[in-house]
C-alpha cells in the first residue's frame, strides 16, 4: 500500500506489511517537485480544453456549411415556374452546389473529429482518461444529420 503525500507535503510512504519496520519512508519531495507536477497536470487540462474549442470551431463551420448547402437546395426546389419557363440555364446546380457544401462540411467534421480522437489518445497515452466529451458526441451527431442530409438531397427523398 502505497500512501502519497505529494500534493501535500514532501513524502511517500509504503506499507509493506504488519510488523513495526514495514514502513519504509522515501527522500522527501521538494516543492520545486511538487509544483511542477501540478503545473504539469494543468498544462495537460489546458491542452484538452484548446482541444475542445477547435474541434467545436470545426463542429460549428461544419454546421454552417451543411445547413447553407441544404438551404440554397430548398431555396431553387421552389421556383418550379422559372424551371418551366426555361429562365435557369443550369436546373441542377443548386442541387449540385447544395450537395457540395453539405458534403464539404461532413467531411471536413469527419476529418476534424478523427484528428481531434488521435490528438487526444496520444496527449493522454500515460493516463487513462476518458476519451469521450460533450463536444465530441455532438459531433458525431452533426456528422450524422450530414450523412442523412446528404442523402436525402441527393436521392430527393426523406421528410424535407
Amino acid at each position: 500500500m502505497v500512501i502519497r503525500t505529494a500534493r501535500l507535503g514532501l513524502t511517500e510512504k509504503t506499507l509493506r506489511g504488519n510488523g513495526p519496520m514495514d514502513l519504509i519512508e522515501t527522500a522527501p519531495k521538494d516543492r520545486g517537485t511538487v509544483l511542477a507536477e501540478q503545473r504539469t497536470d494543468l498544462a495537460i487540462q489546458r491542452t484538452n480544453m484548446a482541444a475542445e474549442r477547435s474541434l467545436m470551431a470545426w463542429i460549428r463551420t461544419s454546421l454552417s456549411m451543411i445547413g447553407f448547402g441544404f438551404s440554397i437546395y430548398k431555396f431553387f426546389q421552389y421556383l418550379p415556374e422559372e424551371l418551366a419557363a426555361g429562365n435557369i440555364q443550369r436546373p441542377q446546380a443548386p442541387r449540385n452546389l447544395g450537395l457540395t457544401l453539405i458534403a464539404l462540411g461532413t467531411l471536413a467534421l469527419v476529418a476534424a473529429t478523427w484528428q481531434h480522437w488521435n490528438f487526444l489518445k496520444s496527449v493522454q497515452s500515460s493516463k487513462t482518461r476518458h476519451l469521450w466529451s460533450i463536444s465530441f458526441v455532438v459531433a458525431i451527431f452533426v456528422i450524422l444529420i450530414g450523412l442523412i442530409t446528404f442523402y436525402g438531397v441527393l436521392l430527393r427523398h426523406g421528410p424535407f
